[in-house]
Protein backbone atom coordinates (compact mmCIF):
# COMPACT_ATOMS: atom_id res chain seq x y z
CA UNK A 1 0.00 0.00 0.00
CA UNK A 2 1.22 3.58 -0.74
CA UNK A 3 0.88 5.95 1.92
CA UNK A 4 1.05 8.73 -0.52
CA UNK A 5 -0.28 8.13 -4.06
CA UNK A 6 1.97 11.14 -5.32
CA UNK A 7 4.94 8.21 -5.49
CA UNK A 8 3.04 4.78 -6.12
CA UNK A 9 4.90 1.68 -6.46
CA UNK A 10 5.51 0.26 -10.21
CA UNK A 11 4.14 -3.30 -10.33
CA UNK A 12 7.36 -5.90 -11.16
CA UNK A 13 6.55 -6.19 -14.72
CA UNK A 14 6.61 -2.52 -15.26
CA UNK A 15 9.84 -2.03 -13.84
CA UNK A 16 11.41 -4.74 -15.73
CA UNK A 17 9.62 -3.76 -18.93
CA UNK A 18 11.03 0.09 -18.93
CA UNK A 19 14.58 -0.28 -16.71
CA UNK A 20 16.48 0.23 -20.06
CA UNK A 21 19.46 2.28 -21.27
CA UNK A 22 17.95 5.60 -21.91
CA UNK A 23 19.47 9.34 -22.39
CA UNK A 24 18.63 11.90 -19.51
CA UNK A 25 17.58 14.40 -22.37
CA UNK A 26 19.65 17.54 -20.37
CA UNK A 27 19.93 17.87 -24.89
CA UNK A 28 18.09 16.58 -27.74
CA UNK A 29 19.62 15.70 -29.84
CA UNK A 30 21.56 14.26 -27.27
CA UNK A 31 25.34 14.56 -27.12
CA UNK A 32 26.43 11.09 -28.89
CA UNK A 33 25.16 12.69 -32.14
CA UNK A 34 27.30 16.11 -32.07
CA UNK A 35 29.97 16.10 -34.56
CA UNK A 36 33.61 16.30 -34.67
CA UNK A 37 33.08 18.85 -37.21
CA UNK A 38 30.96 21.67 -35.98
CA UNK A 39 34.49 23.80 -34.73
CA UNK A 40 35.23 27.41 -33.60
CA UNK A 41 33.81 28.49 -37.28
CA UNK A 42 30.60 26.77 -36.34
CA UNK A 43 30.57 28.78 -32.87
CA UNK A 44 31.45 31.82 -34.19
CA UNK A 45 28.13 31.77 -36.79
CA UNK A 46 25.34 30.86 -34.17
CA UNK A 47 26.80 33.52 -31.62
CA UNK A 48 26.34 36.29 -34.48
CA UNK A 49 23.51 34.67 -35.53
CA UNK A 50 21.83 34.92 -31.78
CA UNK A 51 23.52 38.13 -31.53
CA UNK A 52 21.69 39.91 -34.49
CA UNK A 53 18.35 38.30 -34.29
CA UNK A 54 17.21 38.69 -30.21
CA UNK A 55 19.30 41.94 -29.83
CA UNK A 56 17.45 42.62 -27.06
CA UNK A 57 16.63 39.17 -25.48
CA UNK A 58 18.71 38.35 -22.22
CA UNK A 59 21.18 34.96 -21.94
CA UNK A 60 22.01 32.27 -19.67
CA UNK A 61 25.09 32.19 -18.81
CA UNK A 62 27.78 29.48 -17.70
CA UNK A 63 30.78 29.44 -16.57
CA UNK A 64 32.61 25.72 -15.87
CA UNK A 65 35.14 25.93 -12.80
CA UNK A 66 36.77 22.39 -13.15
CA UNK A 67 38.89 22.34 -9.60
CA UNK A 68 38.33 20.45 -6.61
CA UNK A 69 40.81 19.31 -3.78
CA UNK A 70 39.93 15.83 -3.90
CA UNK A 71 38.13 13.03 -6.51
CA UNK A 72 34.72 11.68 -5.65
CA UNK A 73 34.78 8.24 -6.79
CA UNK A 74 31.03 8.36 -8.49
CA UNK A 75 31.98 11.81 -10.00
CA UNK A 76 30.58 12.44 -13.33
CA UNK A 77 31.72 15.41 -14.44
CA UNK A 78 34.93 17.13 -16.10
CA UNK A 79 36.98 17.56 -12.59
CA UNK A 80 40.93 18.96 -12.47
CA UNK A 81 42.32 17.58 -8.89
CA UNK A 82 44.80 20.08 -6.96
CA UNK A 83 45.68 21.29 -3.80
CA UNK A 84 47.02 24.41 -4.74
CA UNK A 85 44.20 27.83 -5.20
CA UNK A 86 47.00 28.98 -7.68
CA UNK A 87 46.54 26.88 -10.21
CA UNK A 88 42.99 28.59 -11.12
CA UNK A 89 44.99 31.75 -11.89
CA UNK A 90 45.40 30.39 -15.55
CA UNK A 91 42.43 29.25 -15.77
CA UNK A 92 41.15 32.96 -15.23
CA UNK A 93 43.23 34.67 -17.54
CA UNK A 94 41.96 32.39 -20.27
CA UNK A 95 38.15 32.48 -19.09
CA UNK A 96 38.82 35.82 -19.44
CA UNK A 97 40.24 35.72 -23.06
CA UNK A 98 36.88 33.77 -24.10
CA UNK A 99 34.59 36.14 -22.46
CA UNK A 100 36.31 38.67 -25.12
CA UNK A 101 35.31 36.19 -27.74
CA UNK A 102 32.02 35.82 -27.13
CA UNK A 103 31.60 39.39 -26.59
CA UNK A 104 33.27 40.46 -29.98
CA UNK A 105 30.67 38.35 -32.16
CA UNK A 106 27.47 38.74 -30.10
CA UNK A 107 27.59 42.74 -30.25
CA UNK A 108 25.33 44.43 -27.98
CA UNK A 109 23.58 41.56 -26.59
CA UNK A 110 25.03 41.48 -22.90
CA UNK A 111 22.29 41.07 -20.50
CA UNK A 112 21.63 38.27 -18.32
CA UNK A 113 19.16 36.80 -16.79
CA UNK A 114 20.55 33.98 -15.24
CA UNK A 115 24.49 32.92 -14.24
CA UNK A 116 25.71 29.51 -13.27
CA UNK A 117 29.13 28.48 -11.70
CA UNK A 118 29.47 25.12 -12.06
CA UNK A 119 32.35 22.50 -11.69
CA UNK A 120 34.14 20.66 -10.14
CA UNK A 121 34.30 22.81 -6.99
CA UNK A 122 33.71 26.52 -8.01
CA UNK A 123 34.39 27.62 -4.43
CA UNK A 124 38.16 25.77 -4.89
CA UNK A 125 38.88 29.57 -6.03
CA UNK A 126 39.86 31.89 -3.19
CA UNK A 127 37.94 34.82 -2.36
CA UNK A 128 40.39 37.28 -4.37
CA UNK A 129 39.92 34.78 -7.53
CA UNK A 130 36.03 34.87 -7.18
CA UNK A 131 36.23 38.64 -6.62
CA UNK A 132 38.21 38.74 -10.18
CA UNK A 133 36.48 36.50 -12.34
CA UNK A 134 33.08 38.59 -11.22
CA UNK A 135 34.48 41.28 -11.75
CA UNK A 136 35.92 40.16 -15.31
CA UNK A 137 32.47 39.48 -16.11
CA UNK A 138 30.66 42.58 -15.03
CA UNK A 139 32.41 44.55 -16.90
CA UNK A 140 31.10 42.70 -20.36
CA UNK A 141 28.09 41.68 -19.44
CA UNK A 142 25.28 43.05 -17.08
CA UNK A 143 22.65 41.65 -15.10
CA UNK A 144 18.76 41.90 -15.60
CA UNK A 145 16.42 42.70 -13.26
CA UNK A 146 15.41 39.91 -10.95
CA UNK A 147 18.34 37.51 -12.40
CA UNK A 148 19.10 34.11 -10.95
CA UNK A 149 22.77 34.07 -9.87
CA UNK A 150 23.76 31.04 -8.65
CA UNK A 151 26.68 28.79 -7.51
CA UNK A 152 27.38 25.32 -6.63
CA UNK A 153 29.42 24.52 -3.44
CA UNK A 154 30.37 21.62 -1.63
CA UNK A 155 30.10 22.47 2.42
CA UNK A 156 33.23 20.89 3.57
CA UNK A 157 35.30 23.30 1.59
CA UNK A 158 33.21 26.82 1.33
CA UNK A 159 34.02 29.21 3.80
CA UNK A 160 31.67 31.67 5.72
CA UNK A 161 33.68 34.26 4.33
CA UNK A 162 33.12 33.04 0.80
CA UNK A 163 29.51 32.82 0.99
CA UNK A 164 29.60 36.74 2.10
CA UNK A 165 31.76 37.86 -0.54
CA UNK A 166 29.59 35.84 -2.97
CA UNK A 167 26.35 37.58 -1.57
CA UNK A 168 28.03 40.72 -1.83
CA UNK A 169 28.97 40.33 -5.34
CA UNK A 170 25.39 39.58 -6.50
CA UNK A 171 24.89 35.89 -5.87
CA UNK A 172 21.72 34.72 -4.91
CA UNK A 173 21.69 31.24 -5.18
CA UNK A 174 23.25 28.06 -4.19
CA UNK A 175 23.22 24.62 -4.14
CA UNK A 176 25.09 22.61 -2.06
CA UNK A 177 26.09 18.69 -3.23
CA UNK A 178 25.10 15.98 -0.12
CA UNK A 179 25.16 13.01 -2.00
CA UNK A 180 24.27 10.90 1.21
CA UNK A 181 25.22 11.22 5.37
CA UNK A 182 25.87 7.81 5.76
CA UNK A 183 29.41 7.04 6.95
CA UNK A 184 29.88 4.04 4.94
CA UNK A 185 28.67 5.16 1.95
CA UNK A 186 30.91 8.49 2.55
CA UNK A 187 33.52 6.49 2.62
CA UNK A 188 32.94 4.19 -0.59
CA UNK A 189 32.55 7.24 -2.47
CA UNK A 190 35.39 8.98 -1.09
CA UNK A 191 33.02 12.22 -0.54
CA UNK A 192 33.36 13.42 3.34
CA UNK A 193 31.27 15.95 5.02
CA UNK A 194 29.19 16.14 8.53
CA UNK A 195 25.76 17.17 9.06
CA UNK A 196 27.00 19.84 11.73
CA UNK A 197 28.76 21.63 8.58
CA UNK A 198 26.08 21.39 6.46
CA UNK A 199 24.19 22.86 8.54
CA UNK A 200 26.34 25.63 9.57
CA UNK A 201 27.08 27.12 6.19
CA UNK A 202 23.26 26.45 5.12
CA UNK A 203 21.82 28.88 8.29
CA UNK A 204 24.70 31.46 7.21
CA UNK A 205 23.79 31.46 3.67
CA UNK A 206 19.98 32.12 5.22
CA UNK A 207 21.44 34.94 7.39
CA UNK A 208 22.62 36.77 4.15
CA UNK A 209 19.82 36.07 2.62
CA UNK A 210 20.26 33.58 -0.27
CA UNK A 211 16.59 31.88 -1.19
CA UNK A 212 15.84 28.97 -3.41
CA UNK A 213 18.48 27.27 -1.80
CA UNK A 214 19.45 24.13 -3.06
CA UNK A 215 20.20 20.24 -2.20
CA UNK A 216 21.84 17.43 -4.03
CA UNK A 217 21.33 13.73 -3.20
CA UNK A 218 22.24 11.17 -4.59
CA UNK A 219 21.08 7.58 -5.31
CA UNK A 220 21.87 4.10 -5.98
CA UNK A 221 25.21 4.33 -4.49
CA UNK A 222 27.32 1.34 -3.10
CA UNK A 223 25.87 0.45 0.01
CA UNK A 224 22.80 2.43 0.08
CA UNK A 225 19.98 0.57 2.01
CA UNK A 226 16.69 1.75 3.24
CA UNK A 227 17.60 2.04 7.05
CA UNK A 228 20.70 4.49 6.03
CA UNK A 229 18.80 6.05 3.93
CA UNK A 230 16.36 7.26 5.80
CA UNK A 231 18.47 8.40 8.50
CA UNK A 232 19.66 10.80 5.95
CA UNK A 233 16.31 11.83 4.62
CA UNK A 234 15.45 12.86 7.85
CA UNK A 235 18.43 14.73 8.57
CA UNK A 236 17.82 16.73 5.18
CA UNK A 237 14.18 17.57 6.01
CA UNK A 238 15.39 18.71 9.70
CA UNK A 239 17.36 21.23 7.38
CA UNK A 240 14.29 22.23 5.40
CA UNK A 241 15.99 23.89 2.19
CA UNK A 242 14.08 25.59 -0.42
CA UNK A 243 14.59 23.03 -3.06
CA UNK A 244 16.14 19.15 -3.39
CA UNK A 245 17.66 17.18 -6.16
CA UNK A 246 17.98 13.43 -6.07
CA UNK A 247 19.57 12.14 -8.77
CA UNK A 248 20.29 8.58 -10.27
CA UNK A 249 23.17 7.58 -9.90
CA UNK A 250 25.11 6.40 -13.46
CA UNK A 251 27.64 3.36 -13.00
CA UNK A 252 29.68 3.69 -15.97
CA UNK A 253 32.78 1.87 -15.40
CA UNK A 254 33.78 1.68 -18.61
CA UNK A 255 33.57 5.59 -19.56
CA UNK A 256 34.38 6.18 -16.04
CA UNK A 257 37.55 4.44 -14.93
CA UNK A 258 37.80 6.15 -11.50
CA UNK A 259 34.32 4.38 -10.82
CA UNK A 260 35.91 1.11 -10.64
CA UNK A 261 37.48 2.05 -7.37
CA UNK A 262 34.03 1.55 -5.91
CA UNK A 263 33.17 -2.59 -5.50
CA UNK A 264 30.13 -3.05 -8.29
CA UNK A 265 28.54 -5.92 -6.20
CA UNK A 266 27.67 -3.34 -3.52
CA UNK A 267 25.46 -1.42 -5.74
CA UNK A 268 21.92 -1.59 -5.38
CA UNK A 269 19.02 -3.44 -7.84
CA UNK A 270 17.14 -1.50 -9.60
CA UNK A 271 14.07 -2.64 -7.61
CA UNK A 272 16.39 -1.22 -4.33
CA UNK A 273 17.18 1.83 -6.10
CA UNK A 274 13.29 2.55 -7.25
CA UNK A 275 12.62 1.62 -3.20
CA UNK A 276 15.28 4.39 -2.77
CA UNK A 277 14.35 7.11 -4.68
CA UNK A 278 10.43 6.35 -3.26
CA UNK A 279 11.34 6.96 -0.08
CA UNK A 280 13.11 10.47 -1.13
CA UNK A 281 9.75 10.89 -2.58
CA UNK A 282 7.35 10.27 -0.10
CA UNK A 283 9.53 11.86 2.36
CA UNK A 284 9.76 15.09 1.01
CA UNK A 285 6.49 14.82 -0.26
CA UNK A 286 5.07 14.40 2.77
CA UNK A 287 6.91 17.40 4.48
CA UNK A 288 5.22 19.69 2.42
CA UNK A 289 7.33 19.58 -0.82
CA UNK A 290 6.24 19.35 -4.50
CA UNK A 291 7.65 17.30 -7.20
CA UNK A 292 9.32 18.94 -9.72
CA UNK A 293 10.10 17.78 -12.97
CA UNK A 294 11.78 14.19 -13.07
CA UNK A 295 13.91 14.07 -9.86
CA UNK A 296 13.47 17.46 -8.14
CA UNK A 297 10.94 19.08 -5.15
CA UNK A 298 10.67 22.69 -4.17
CA UNK A 299 8.35 23.87 -1.45
CA UNK A 300 5.51 25.09 -2.42
CA UNK A 301 6.47 28.78 -2.44
CA UNK A 302 9.54 28.34 -4.37
CA UNK A 303 9.19 29.85 -7.56
CA UNK A 304 9.89 26.33 -9.88
CA UNK A 305 6.86 25.22 -7.31
CA UNK A 306 4.85 27.87 -9.12
CA UNK A 307 6.10 27.47 -12.42
CA UNK A 308 4.92 23.96 -12.58
CA UNK A 309 1.90 24.40 -11.09
CA UNK A 310 1.19 26.97 -14.32
CA UNK A 311 3.13 24.41 -16.84
CA UNK A 312 5.74 27.17 -17.87
CA UNK A 313 8.80 25.18 -15.89
CA UNK A 314 11.78 25.82 -17.78
CA UNK A 315 15.35 24.15 -18.25
CA UNK A 316 18.55 23.50 -19.55
CA UNK A 317 22.17 22.20 -19.09
CA UNK A 318 22.34 23.73 -15.56
CA UNK A 319 18.85 22.46 -14.22
CA UNK A 320 14.80 23.55 -13.85
CA UNK A 321 14.16 27.37 -14.28
CA UNK A 322 12.07 30.02 -14.59
CA UNK A 323 14.76 32.09 -16.02
CA UNK A 324 15.73 29.90 -19.11
CA UNK A 325 16.67 32.48 -21.83
CA UNK A 326 16.18 31.31 -25.41
CA UNK A 327 20.30 31.18 -25.64
CA UNK A 328 22.84 30.17 -23.02
CA UNK A 329 26.67 30.93 -23.25
CA UNK A 330 29.41 28.68 -21.68
CA UNK A 331 33.15 29.22 -20.84
CA UNK A 332 35.14 26.86 -19.81
CA UNK A 333 36.77 23.34 -20.40
CA UNK A 334 33.83 21.24 -21.58
CA UNK A 335 31.44 24.13 -21.02
CA UNK A 336 28.10 23.70 -23.57
CA UNK A 337 26.54 26.62 -25.03
CA UNK A 338 23.51 26.04 -26.25
CA UNK A 339 23.46 29.51 -28.82
CA UNK A 340 21.63 30.15 -32.12
CA UNK A 341 20.14 27.07 -32.71
CA UNK A 342 23.20 25.03 -32.15
CA UNK A 343 24.97 22.95 -29.60
CA UNK A 344 28.96 23.46 -29.15
CA UNK A 345 30.94 22.13 -26.67
CA UNK A 346 34.26 22.72 -25.74
CA UNK A 347 37.70 20.57 -25.21
CA UNK A 348 38.14 18.97 -22.03
CA UNK A 349 41.88 19.13 -21.47
CA UNK A 350 43.46 22.30 -19.84
CA UNK A 351 46.61 22.42 -22.25
CA UNK A 352 44.23 21.96 -25.44
CA UNK A 353 42.05 24.77 -23.97
CA UNK A 354 44.25 27.17 -23.35
CA UNK A 355 46.27 26.80 -26.42
CA UNK A 356 42.92 27.28 -28.75
CA UNK A 357 42.23 30.30 -26.26
CA UNK A 358 45.34 32.09 -26.40
CA UNK A 359 45.23 31.61 -30.10
CA UNK A 360 42.49 33.78 -30.35
CA UNK A 361 39.79 31.51 -31.45
CA UNK A 362 37.32 29.03 -29.57
CA UNK A 363 37.91 25.69 -27.85
CA UNK A 364 35.08 23.90 -29.60
CA UNK A 365 35.50 20.75 -29.64
CA UNK A 366 32.16 18.98 -31.04
CA UNK A 367 28.70 20.30 -31.84
CA UNK A 368 25.53 20.46 -34.21
CA UNK A 369 23.42 22.57 -36.05
CA UNK A 370 19.52 21.78 -35.01
CA UNK A 371 17.12 21.23 -37.84
CA UNK A 372 14.01 22.37 -37.49
CA UNK A 373 12.59 18.64 -36.57
CA UNK A 374 15.16 18.43 -33.85
CA UNK A 375 13.94 21.73 -32.61
CA UNK A 376 10.26 20.59 -32.92
CA UNK A 377 11.19 17.46 -31.05
CA UNK A 378 13.17 19.18 -28.25
CA UNK A 379 10.25 21.22 -27.42
CA UNK A 380 8.40 18.17 -26.71
CA UNK A 381 10.44 16.30 -25.13
CA UNK A 382 11.96 19.42 -22.74
CA UNK A 383 7.57 19.78 -22.20
CA UNK A 384 7.49 15.87 -21.03
CA UNK A 385 10.68 16.54 -18.82
CA UNK A 386 9.58 19.48 -16.93
CA UNK A 387 5.46 19.86 -16.84
CA UNK A 388 4.79 16.17 -17.53
CA UNK A 389 2.38 17.21 -20.18
CA UNK A 390 2.30 18.87 -23.75
CA UNK A 391 0.02 20.03 -26.03
CA UNK A 392 1.23 18.83 -29.65
CA UNK A 393 -1.83 20.85 -31.40
CA UNK A 394 -3.72 19.53 -34.49
CA UNK A 395 -0.49 20.42 -36.86
CA UNK A 396 1.57 18.16 -33.92
CA UNK A 397 -0.93 14.93 -33.74
CA UNK A 398 -0.88 14.99 -37.62
CA UNK A 399 3.45 15.28 -37.04
CA UNK A 400 4.42 12.87 -34.64
CA UNK A 401 1.18 10.08 -35.68
CA UNK A 402 3.46 7.35 -35.87
CA UNK A 403 4.67 8.36 -32.05
CA UNK A 404 1.60 8.40 -30.77
CA UNK A 405 0.86 5.19 -32.03
CA UNK A 406 3.84 4.00 -30.27
CA UNK A 407 2.82 5.46 -26.98
CA UNK A 408 0.11 3.66 -26.77
CA UNK A 409 1.23 1.33 -24.59
CA UNK A 410 2.28 3.34 -22.24
CA UNK A 411 -1.42 4.42 -22.14
CA UNK A 412 -2.37 0.72 -21.57
CA UNK A 413 0.37 0.67 -18.88
CA UNK A 414 -1.50 3.41 -17.10
CA UNK A 415 1.73 5.97 -17.76
CA UNK A 416 -0.04 8.75 -19.81
CA UNK A 417 -3.50 9.82 -20.58
CA UNK A 418 -4.33 11.38 -24.16
CA UNK A 419 -6.94 13.76 -24.78
CA UNK A 420 -6.80 15.13 -28.41
CA UNK A 421 -3.53 16.40 -29.07
CA UNK A 422 -2.48 16.93 -25.03
CA UNK A 423 -0.07 13.77 -22.97
CA UNK A 424 -0.24 14.38 -19.63
CA UNK A 425 1.92 11.91 -17.77
CA UNK A 426 0.26 10.15 -14.70
CA UNK A 427 2.07 9.99 -11.06
CA UNK A 428 3.31 6.53 -12.65
CA UNK A 429 4.29 7.74 -15.93
CA UNK A 430 6.76 10.21 -13.87
CA UNK A 431 8.98 7.60 -12.98
CA UNK A 432 9.45 6.62 -16.43
CA UNK A 433 8.89 10.01 -18.17
CA UNK A 434 12.68 9.03 -20.09
CA UNK A 435 11.22 6.42 -21.76
CA UNK A 436 7.98 8.10 -22.89
CA UNK A 437 10.67 10.91 -24.17
CA UNK A 438 12.08 8.08 -26.14
CA UNK A 439 9.62 7.53 -28.01
CA UNK A 440 9.83 11.06 -29.91
CA UNK A 441 14.06 10.94 -30.06
CA UNK A 442 14.40 9.46 -34.40
CA UNK A 443 18.26 9.07 -33.59
CA UNK A 444 17.47 6.37 -31.33
CA UNK A 445 16.24 3.93 -34.12
CA UNK A 446 19.46 3.54 -35.24
CA UNK A 447 21.35 -0.21 -35.62
CA UNK A 448 24.05 1.21 -32.98
CA UNK A 449 22.80 2.82 -29.65
CA UNK A 450 25.59 5.21 -27.88
CA UNK A 451 25.61 3.57 -24.02
CA UNK A 452 23.35 5.25 -21.76
CA UNK A 453 22.93 5.07 -18.26
CA UNK A 454 19.49 3.24 -16.81
CA UNK A 455 15.67 4.87 -16.79
CA UNK A 456 14.91 3.70 -13.40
Amino acid sequence: MDPLPGIPQPPPELLSRYDVSGPRYTSYPTAPEWRRDFGPESLTAALRNAGSQREQSPLSLYVHLPFCHSLCWYCGCNVVISKDPGVADRYIDHLVMEMDLVVEHLGSRRGLSQVHWGGGTPTFLSEEQLERLWTELMHRFHLVPDAEVAIEVHPAVTTPGQLTLLRRLGFNRLSMGLQDFDARVQEVTHRFQSAEVTRELLAHARSLGFTGVNFDLIYGLPFQEPVGWSRTLETVLAMRPDRLAVYSFAFMPDVLKHQRRMPAEALPSAAVKLELFRAAGEAFVGAGYRAIGMDHFAVPEDELARALAERRLGRNFQGYTVKAASDVVALGSTGISDVGGAYAQNVRPLPTYYERISQGRFATERGIHLTEDDQRRRAVITQLMCNAWVDLGEEGVHRFAPELEKLRRFEDDGLLVRTGGQLELTSLGRLFVRNVAMVFDTYLARAERPRFSRTV
